[in-house]
């Protein structure tokens, strides 16, 4: 996918950084520059790093993050129940202090009838001292019942008694409310500091998670420039080999049609082993995400594995050596940590690198002739529009059984040399 290629001689193609957004990557950060590393580490990369134990750790804290992630989601549930207990408490509070000032006022009428019947009373036939005690005595309401009893007769004593008794539930009641709201009250501001606690936890999980993603990259990128002296080396003795053997070295290749004799060969899916897979955007190759082993797609020879113009510094570049596009180069570039070595004949059971969640993810397609870095599709490649080698590559993986990428930008740009293979 490099775009704005550099004339050959120049140095490697750049590279846009692409546009598509993936929920997968939310949390990855982005490729540290040679200024964020210092900031962050200094000169050095802290004793005892490695690859290996960051992906480990990056398993592990997206696991643990799964954990905290469903305990907040139990937290807020609990939370959720809890509050709507308490509104419902806080509603029947209400609804029994209503009904507690109702008894209130019911024995207070209760009350003015007894002292009118008094009243009666002493008129008709009471005796005045007795009933002239109802208009001045502050007694309580149990008192006044005895003292009246004698005046209003067994059914107003009944009365005054049923009063007193739902008076007396509705207290006790409404206490008992009191009470439960209190718990109730307890109880959410308990859940909400544990749900406070597990999104603090989460959000450090997060945080850890992204240094040591950029901690990954790091290592990365200084694990590529250490292998690129040696395999400019490698690369060397490789393509001066056949001028050993031959004599004088011949002319360089003329850009031109590429004419390919089909040789019986077996091709295999090599993302047959990448987790969460998921195809994107085809363009120079066939952009895909996900993590786990990438192998070789058939048989070949090893052209270069690292290369500083792609996201990642990884560019596995091997040229196949059987099969309809026998001497065609494949490569698998950006955020994939190679297994291989420059030299190295590889088979379809072989494992070419290990594809890490990176904030690029990986592309695979027809590279240039050379190996060294361009695609096939760099002279013909636009933003945002697939190109014809791109579709191609993408036909070829389909029909190993891999998924194929999704096409943008209308026609493929580009066009196939005469004598392309098909799939």
């Amino acid at each position: 996918m490099p775009a704005d290629s550099e004339a050959r001689g120049q140095g490697p193609p750049r590279r846009r950084r692409r546009p598509v957004v993936r929920a997968r990557r939310a949390a990855a950060v982005a490729t540290l520059t040679a200024t964020a590393i210092a900031a962050t580490w200094g000169t050095t990369l802290p004793a005892g790093a490695d690859v290996g134990s960051d992906q480990a750790q990056i398993s592990a804290l997206q696991q643990k993050i799964t954990a905290d992630g469903a305990q907040v989601q139990q937290l807020v549930a609990s939370a959720n129940r809890a509050q709507s207990q308490l509104d419902t408490l806080e509603a029947q509070v209400a609804a029994s202090q209503s009904a507690l000032a109702a008894d209130r006022r019911q024995l207070a009428e209760s009350e003015a009838n007894l002292r009118t019947i008094a009243l009666d009373t002493y008129m008709s036939e009471g005796d005045g001292a007795t009933a002239l005690s109802l208009f001045t005595s502050d007694t309580t309401t149990m008192s006044a019942q005895s003292e009246y009893t004698h005046l209003a007769g067994d059914r107003l004593d009944a009365a005054i008694a049923a009063v007193s008794g739902a008076l007396r539930r509705t207290q006790a009641t409404s206490t008992q409310l009191t009470a439960a709201q209190a718990q109730a009250q307890a109880t959410v501001a308990q859940l909400a500091g544990d749900r406070q606690a597990a999104q603090a936890a989460l959000n450090r999980d997060d945080a850890l998670l992204s240094s040591v993603k950029g901690n990954l990259q790091v290592l990365l990128a200084q694990a590529a420039a250490q292998q690129a002296a040696a395999q400019r080396a490698q690369e060397a003795a490789i393509a001066a080999a056949p001028a050993k053997a031959q004599g004088p070295a011949a002319p360089g290749p003329t850009p031109g049609p590429v004419t390919i004799t089909p040789t019986p060969g077996t091709y295999a899916n090599p993302l047959r082993g990448v987790r969460a897979l998921n195809p994107e955007r085809i363009d120079q190759g066939v952009d895909y995400s996900g993590y786990g082993p990438i192998y070789a797609i058939g048989d070949g020879l090893v052209l270069s594995t690292t290369n500083s113009g792609w996201p990642g510094g990884t560019f596995i570049a091997y040229r196949l050596t059987d099969g309809k596009a026998n001497g065609l180069v494949v490569y698998a570039a950006e955020d994939i940590n190679p297994l291989v070595s420059v030299g190295q004949h590889v088979t379809a059971a072989t494992v070419l690198g290990t594809v890490y969640e990176g904030p690029s993810g990986i592309e695979t397609g027809w590279a240039d002739r050379s190996g060294d870095g361009a695609t096939m599709a760099s002279g013909s490649y636009t933003e945002g529009h697939s190109t014809a080698f791109g579709v191609n590559f993408s036909q070829l993986l389909a029909s190993v059984g891999a998924p194929p990428g999704v096409e943008e930008g209308g026609s493929p740009t580009g066009s196939l040399p005469a004598g392309w293979p098909t799939w």
